[in-house]
């Protein structure tokens, strides 16, 4: 994994590094860091890959994948189509993947498309490195989809959306349907 990106305060000191455990998901990192006024810290911090999620429009419906089991959280949940961003790969490249993954469409059901943060946002900048590439895609309007990805559809009204909202539990959904709803 790689050391965040931006130069850190030179005013704030790594004094040392007392864990670093790797796995195949993340790397996760206890240090004690002295602060601008002398203070010594301790701080710990995960490191992985970015995500991608997808927001999927076709006409005036969202679609969603079917709800799945989080485990961080021990429930169900309704989110997003999304995952991981591969080392290598660019966010934009993801998405037909992410698409067929979950929904099971290929790459010709896709009409456009469209950045909703082209930079990223930080998840958790206190804790991790992590950013989240957010799209839209819109699919062709003839697309149909395999019973084994019966998408769950939302109306793209006033109420729809509202309702979709208090369905989503993830923040990371939420913030993007909240963006995708402003622009």
């Amino acid at each position: 994994m790689s050391s965040p990106s931006q130069p850190h305060d030179q005013s704030w000191q790594v004094q040392d590094r007392f864990l670093e455990m790797h796995s195949r998901w993340m790397t996760l990192i206890g240090e004690h860091w002295q602060d601008d006024r002398g203070k010594i810290l301790e701080y710990w911090r995960v490191e992985k890959a970015d995500s991608v999620i997808v927001l999927v429009t076709q006409g005036d419906r969202l679609l969603l994948p079917a709800p799945s089991y989080r485990v961080g959280i021990g429930q169900t949940s309704l989110d997003f189509a999304g995952g991981r961003l591969p080392e290598g790969k660019l966010p934009m490249e993801v998405v037909p993947l992410i698409l067929q993954r979950e929904l099971g469409l290929d790459a010709s059901a896709i009409a456009k498309v469209t950045s909703l943060n082209p930079d990223g946002w930080a998840v958790n900048s206190s804790f991790s490195n992590q950013k989240l590439y957010g799209f839209v895609a819109e699919l062709q309007p003839k697309v149909t989809f395999a019973n084994d990805y019966l998408p769950i559809e939302y109306p793209m009204t006033t109420d729809g959306l509202q309702q979709l909202l208090q369905s989503l539990t993830c923040l990371q959904c939420r913030a993007l349907l909240l963006e995708w709803k402003e622009l």
